[in-house]
């Protein structure tokens, strides 16, 4: 039986490509003793030259101190992760993808040493993403064989519609500890406890370069909406940051008693 009150969790929103992987390496030691998590999750879809994820990164990211990796709509871009999916069950992808899809949705791990559990989702939307399984239903299978483990529950919710990301938030709370939105690489300013007791926030950002367009090259991003035609992939540099979340679960019942974004280095407005 623990006597640990409560568990702090640290979530690294979407990790893109080197200037992701390289400040990620750089400060996550500083931020593993400032705040002391129990648990660290990554999602690390944009990891390997912005799209898609490989096994080596995987590794070093467990070096580093990430206990967890969820991805999202990039998680099988570098074919070569498929088979190692299948092998890994602390690398995530969506749960809702169609059966037969390498890799693993949702999985229970255990927390150091309290004796705890903690059942981490990886969900995927549909709105203005391909057309998969239904998310909402999905939860709601994922979260009754978690629930048989542990009232600790944290979701990665990747979407890109924010009504979506919201609704998905009322449909998990009271049942998952935090939701955290990913895949619109850009922190939004709503991180809030929900009325039963889930921490939420609609989107947690990024880890990359912000000298970019959601960590694309500015001027390839701009080819791209100017002349409305592809364009090749060219990650940014520059101006990198951590993006995520410390939220504070108590392990009684599984509620968030607090939830904090997280931004390094923060963002400061030029003075007048």
């Amino acid at each position: 039986m623990s006597t640990k009150a409560r568990i702090r969790i640290l979530f690294i929103a979407d990790i893109v490509g080197s200037p992701g992987l390289n400040i990620l390496r750089t400060f996550l030691p500083s931020l593993l003793n400032k705040h002391k998590p129990d648990v660290v999750i990554a999602n690390g879809e944009n990891s390997h030259e912005g799209m898609g994820i490989n096994e080596e990164i995987c590794r070093d990211l467990y070096a580093w101190g990430v206990h967890v990796i969820t991805g999202g709509n990039h998680s099988f871009d570098k074919w070569k992760i498929l088979p190692y999916m299948k092998t890994d069950r602390n690398l995530l992808r969506p749960l809702n993808y169609p059966k037969g899809a390498a890799g693993h949705g949702y999985g229970v791990y255990p927390v150091g040493d309290t004796g705890l559990k903690i059942g981490v989702l990886n969900l995927q939307g549909r709105t203005f993403l391909p057309a998969i399984d239904d998310p909402f239903r999905t939860a709601d299978w994922a979260l009754e064989r978690i629930h048989e483990e542990t009232k600790l529950v944290f979701v990665d919710f990747h979407a890109e519609a924010t009504a979506e990301k919201v609704a998905m938030g009322w449909h998990l709370d009271g049942r998952a500890s935090v939701m955290v939105g990913t895949h619109t690489h850009i922190p939004t300013n709503d991180a809030r406890i929900l009325p039963k007791g889930m921490g939420y926030i609609t989107d947690a950002g990024m880890t990359g370069s912000f000298n970019s367009v959601i960590g694309m090259d500015k001027e390839t991003a701009l080819r791209r909406f100017m002349q409305a035609t592809p364009q090749k992939y060219q990650g940014a540099e520059g101006d990198n940051r951590i993006c995520g979340v410390l939220a504070d679960v108590r392990a009684e019942d599984g509620q968030c008693v607090c939830m904090e974004p997280l931004i390094l280095p923060s963002f400061r407005s030029a003075s007048a």
